[in-house]
């Protein structure tokens, strides 16, 4: 077999919404972060196969892609729940009490960072800075940022995504 046939091909919305993308950048490579997120977006996650098929359609290497891939903590290398729920752990946040309602929060999902619930629902990442220092301390929900949070808001929050 072929490393060709290995490859997990894109799906044609997956490949459409690529191209739209392309039109608008001088060379194919510059829509890596682009793809990357479309694909995401459509599969939850990058495998490894993904990653090869997304380099192969832009005309770049795996290795570079991987490494655009792995700088961006947005980019999810591993499979995920079916909602990532990031903490902010900058500074900001930090001053106005991350550490504890960082605690907390692994406390009532009942994991701890990098990990997913039994039911594959939520998986809790850190992230270094959301951008949202005045709702402080503050965390996104797939695209949902929540900020200031505090330990009351938690169970009402969450039951939006059960």
């Amino acid at each position: 077999m072929s490393t060709v046939e290995l490859i997990s091909p894109l799906t044609d919305a997956e490949r459409n919404e690529i191209e739209a993308e392309v039109a608008h950048l001088p060379d194919r490579e510059s829509a890596a972060i682009d793809a990357l997120m479309i694909v995401q977006k459509h599969r939850g996650w990058i495998s490894d196969e993904s990653l090869r098929a997304i380099a192969k359609f832009l005309d770049m290497s795996a290795a570079t892609l991987d490494g655009i891939a792995t700088f961006y903590n947005l980019i999810h290398r591993q499979p995920v729940g079916r909602n990532v729920v990031m903490v902010c752990d900058s500074v900001s946040c930090y001053v106005m009490g991350a550490d504890s309602f960082a605690q907390k929060l692994q406390d009532h999902l009942g994991i701890k960072f990098g990990e997913t619930t039994r039911d594959d629902c939520f998986t809790l990442l850190p992230i270094v800075c959301l951008g949202a220092c005045d709702r402080a301390p503050t965390m996104l929900i797939n695209e949902d940022l929540f900020g200031p949070v505090t330990e009351d808001e938690l169970t009402e929050i969450f039951s939006r995504y059960s």
